[in-house]
């Protein structure tokens, strides 16, 4: 029986050798950006805080909640011996940011103590749990080591975000964007193609290029959308009621999205495994390339992705 030590009380001993290794203590799915496949993954929330998005499928095996102290700490120790040649860490699950701020720091300064080699600590946000947190919190944070912050933006456009029920204006989104830049963290955002429709599709492109432009993130990444079977937005297109765009008409909207961005020096990539073409330009820099790429690949001179090899 693993000996407790409260966050909240400080009681207890949070490097007490009673502590057992037992390995980490994953349950459920378990996913994270591509940039974070080395670092090391502590699921230190189950499921995502809004698990209410139409398209997303990812976290309805289990409810979610912030994980026990013990175990969070039985993690830590775990990888402190056996991770050592791991110099990031990303908090799992789909947003560890809306832990109350004096449980994160706790985590936060564990990650310090018992990891010194980790060089910083990545998470999941959504507009809710940035909105939660004062500028001056998230500078704290930074201070502790959490440096980037990943944020699922799918789309700049009001009514889009309704129909598939992301919670919060596009304004809103860039607003809280804003305030991850303003603590000094990388900001990470992704945008969905296909979300909209084939209907929508160009609509859609623009409204999220502008949100882009206003928001400024470090880094673009684009996936498109592939419906997942038990979802609103699959039994939408079951019923007829949403065409996706076929292959052409994603890139298409990836070009207008493209067009109607402008970073002051962040990077837009769509080299996401869901994706029909890879590219990665910065941006305002590279705005031409990608377009060049983009129309080369619609005139067929740059081979698409098979459809088998998609995967999200």
């Amino acid at each position: 029986m693993r000996r407790t030590y409260d966050s909240e009380t400080g009681e207890g001993n949070p490097a007490d050798p009673a502590l057992e290794f037992e390995g980490m203590h994953y349950e459920g799915t378990c996913i994270r950006p591509p940039p974070e496949a080395s670092s090391i993954l502590l699921q230190v929330t189950l499921g995502c805080s809004h698990n209410k998005c139409t398209f997303c499928g990812t976290y309805k095996d289990k409810r979610f909640g912030i994980k026990d102290d013990r175990i969070v700490l039985s993690d830590i120790l775990f990888a402190s011996k056996y991770m050592k040649n791991q110099d990031r860490a990303f908090l799992m699950d789909g947003d560890a940011l809306i832990i109350p701020q004096k449980r994160l720091v706790w985590i936060l300064e564990q990650i310090n103590e018992h990891l010194p080699w980790v060089k910083g600590v990545g998470s999941y946000a959504n507009t809710k749990s940035i909105t939660l947190k004062s500028v001056r919190e998230l500078i704290d944070l930074r201070g502790k080591g959490l440096d980037r912050i990943y944020l699922g933006v799918e789309t700049g456009d009001d009514e889009i975000r309704r129909e598939v029920n992301k919670g919060f204006t596009a304004r809103q989104c860039s607003e809280m964007g804003k305030k991850v830049k303003d603590a000094g963290m990388h900001l990470t955002v992704m945008v969905l193609l296909g979300i909209a429709g084939r209907e929508k599709s160009l609509d859609h492109a623009r409204a999220t290029g502008v949100l882009l432009s206003a928001m400024d993130p470090d880094h673009v990444a684009a996936l498109t959308v592939i419906p997942i079977s038990g979802t609103p937005f699959w039994d939408r297109i079951e019923r007829g009621e949403l065409e996706l765009p076929d292959e052409k008409g994603m890139l298409y909207e990836m070009r207008e999205m493209i067009a109607h961005t402008t970073l002051k020096g962040g990077t837009f990539a769509s080299n996401h495994a869901s994706n029909y073409l890879s590219i990665k330009v910065r941006l305002p820099a590279g705005k031409q390339e990608a377009l060049r790429l983009i129309d080369a690949a619609l005139e067929g001179k740059i081979g698409l992705k098979p459809e088998w090899m998609r995967a999200f």
